[in-house]
Order: C-alpha cells, then structure tokens, then sequence
C-alpha cells in the first residue's frame, strides 16, 4: 500500500512527520511522491501565522480531490492546524478519515488501519503528552544532517503566540533518549545535527532542575561522525554562561546562535509579553561577540505589531542597523485568533506592517551583502550539500548557513566530491547573500 505525505510548516514538524514515517515503514508500507498512484495521504500541517494556515488548508482541499477522484482509500490529517480546528475539519472536510493532534502523531498506523476499514478517528487529546516511540525515523533531509528535537511545547505565553495552546507546556526528552537518537542517526551517516525545541535554551530545567543543554551539547560532542552541531531557537534572556562556555570550547558546536528577539522597543516588547528589553538584547549580543568572535547571529523581527508607532518602527531599523546580526528574517504581524494580541486596540493595516518589513529586510539586505564582501580571501570549512547542473560546481554550507534559511557557498572545482564531505574552502567572491569560493586543500574529508 502507497503512501503520500505531504509536510508543512517548521522543522519541528518535519522531526515528527520523520517519526511518523518510521513507524509506517515498520509496519511495510511503501511511499511515493505521486498523488495518482497514492492508496493513502497523509497532511502534517501548520499553523503558526495565516500565510501558513491557508497553505495547510488549501493542501488538504487539494489532497480532498484525490480522495474523492483516485484510488486514494484515506486522507489523514495531523500537526498543530489539525488540533486547533479539529472539528472544523471533520464537520467541513468530509474526505478526511482522521485526525490526529500535535502529541496523538504515534497513533498514524491504527489511523490508517481504522480508515481503510471504513472507521474515523478523531485523536487529540492531552496536549502535555510526551511522543516517545522507538520507531526510527525515516530521515527527509538527504541524510547528512538532521534535526534533533530537545523538548516540545513552551512556557512563555507571548501575547502573539498560539503555540502553547497547540504543543502544550514545556516537556523537555530524556538526555539518554536524545543521545541514543543522535549515535542511530550518525549510524545513517548524518554529520551535521541541528538541535530545535520550541526553545532550546531551557532544556532539562523541568527533568533535570536546571539548565541542561550545556551537557547535552558535550554527550553528543562525543558521538563519533558527527562533525557539526547546531544550536537554533535560544530564547536571548536564557543564554547563560555554561552554554556559551560549551559553544566556545567544543570544536564540533557551530559558532552559529539563532536568537529570536522580535524587536527592539521596550515597549512592543513589552505588548509582545516578551522578557527582554532592548539593554538586554545589547548586553547578550556584545556577550556573545566578546565571548565568541566569530560567532554568527541570526535573529527574526515582528512588523507592524499592534500599537507600533513610526517612531517604534524606526527605534528598530536603528538597532537592526547598529547591531549589524549575520541573519536576520522578518514577518509581517499576522493576527492568530485566541491571542491576546489579535484583540489589541490599534491593529496596523495589512499595507504599513509590508511596508515596515520591507524596510527592514532591505537594510539588513545592506548588511548582509557587505558581510559577505568581508568574507572574500578567507578560508573555511564547507559541507557540500550537492552538485550544480552541468556545471564543475558544488553547493556548500560553511558554519554560518543552517539549511533551508541561510545562504551557500558556491564551490568551484574538478575534484568529485559527495553530498556530506567536508572541504575547506576560500572564498573568492560574493554575489548578494552567496558566496563564491575554491578548494583550498586538496584533500576532502
């Protein structure tokens, strides 16, 4: 029997649509990418902001016709857009067979079995649960690197957030269970693991008392293949000594730090229900610079967030011009329904939140391209990501580049070379946010 799955939303998702994919193959189903040859489809969806509800909607309207036109004998619907609207989708989606919620994915196979059988299942219960299943997973991201999922669900409650409604509070996985999880995937030849949570800054705190992500970085450094480990989503007022003692001294940690700080008045903080204020986002990222060098920063902003002012909007570019982060991402406020903050006064229109992103992806544009121009006469290691067509060229990632939202490193070179070596590189160019380079050892790894 045939598969299909179709995977939205954050890489977060994507570690339980890999869970979820382990436990199928166990049972000897088969997969396939062909909508018309699929015998069940399977929708892992998203929800986060508006952009990504229509795109989990509109997917499963799609998926809903090959349901009720093909051989397609199931349609099942899992993630955080199935347990926020459950009902809805039962009630107005009638070639949904089942759904399942954000911590109820384990249950894909009975799912499945009930549906072929002519049973619904509507599982979405308990919210604080803990996945833990033995099942390997079937790895998506072309088998050098993976994500490693440190805990689940949140405890901050920001005023624009829904995540906490959907992935409950914050549970943290067993530091022996996550190890485990990390030596089968260098068994299947990942390299590079790239550590996500909701946050990951506070991993350990409700198992272990305390700050743990420090100890786990040093296990998994000890896991023989691994070469790189990368640190996303750390909350800027969790940072804490240890973690960027143990970032600093590990040779196989990135001196790479996602910090998601959303903006930089006091005030909008403060309407965001965030933790920081703006003396703090300083202290932190001079911290970091002073401690680590070559540290690479990337962070994400809010536009147009209900109440800004101009004046709020311009106190941001200046910090964003003056602080000069590696990375930097920016959305437009999008008003999520069961918010606080989608019931503020003074919502912005659609136009000035676009217009306010807009100016400031096109400062850090600025920013970007001449940190790339500093990067030109240097020389690091790259991992080759793959091959360009018809063309003596490779596409890498140096340190700086998580995959999937940061730039590549464009190797030029005769040698053969595969996706997961690792070569070093001098950069000869820079082109916008990629860079441009040639090998400068001669021996791969």
């Amino acid at each position: 029997m045939n598969i299909l799955f179709v995977s939205l939303g954050c890489d977060k998702n994507l570690v339980d649509s890999e869970v979820m994919l382990g436990l199928l193959s166990n049972k000897g189903y088969a997969f396939t990418d062909d909508e018309t040859e699929a015998d069940v489809i399977v929708v892992n969806t998203c929800c986060f902001i508006g952009d990504a509800k229509e795109e989990s909607v509109n997917t499963i309207l799609e998926m809903a016709e090959y349901r009720k036109a093909g051989k397609c004998k199931a349609l099942i619907v899992t993630g955080c857009l199935a347990q926020r609207y459950k009902q809805e989708i039962i009630d107005e989606i009638p070639e949904v067979d089942a759904v399942l919620g954000t911590t109820t994915y384990d249950s894909i196979v009975e799912a499945i079995e009930q549906a072929i059988g002519g049973e619904h299942m509507l599982k979405c219960e308990d919210i604080d649960r803990l996945v833990l299943t033995p099942a390997k997973r079937i790895l998506t991201t072309g088998g050098h690197y993976a994500h490693l999922k440190i805990a689940e669900g949140c405890d901050k409650h920001c005023t624009y957030c829904i995540i906490p409604k959907l992935r409950g509070n914050y549970r943290s996985f067993p530091m022996e269970r996550l190890v485990k999880e990390a030596e089968e995937l260098a068994e299947q030849g990942v390299k590079e693991l790239i550590l996500v949570a909701q946050e990951t800054t506070l991993y350990g705190t409700d198992l272990y008392g305390k700050k743990s992500l420090h100890l786990l970085l040093k296990e998994l450094c000890k896991i023989k293949g691994i070469r790189w480990i990368r640190v996303q989503y750390c909350y800027p007022e969790e940072i804490y000594d240890e973690l960027i003692q143990t970032i600093k001294e590990e040779p196989k940690v990135c001196h790479y730090l996602d910090l998601p700080i959303q903006h930089a008045s006091d005030r909008i903080l403060k309407r965001m229900g965030r933790r920081t204020s703006q003396a703090d986002l300083r202290a932190i990222v001079a911290k970091l610079r002073e401690e680590i060098p070559d540290i690479c920063l990337r962070t994400t902003l809010i536009s147009g967030f209900p109440g800004e002012t101009q004046e709020d909007h311009e106190e941001l570019m200046a910090f964003v011009d003056e602080m000069e982060f590696d990375r930097l991402g920016v959305f437009a406020y999008s008003p999520e329904e069961d918010t606080p903050a989608a019931t503020m006064p003074d919502q912005i229109p659609e136009e000035v939140k676009e217009e306010r992103r807009d100016e400031i992806m096109e400062l850090q544009q600025e920013i970007s391209f001449e940190k790339a121009e500093d990067m030109v006469g240097k020389s690091l290691w790259c991992m080759i990501e793959g091959k360009v067509a018809d063309e003596y060229a490779y596409v890498a990632r140096t340190y700086k580049d998580a995959p999937g939202v940061d730039g590549y490193l464009f190797v030029q070179t005769l040698e053969e070379l595969m996706s997961g070596d690792f070569v070093k590189v001098k950069v000869t160019g820079a082109d916008d946010y990629d860079l441009i380079g040639e090998i400068d050892d001669e021996s791969a790894e």
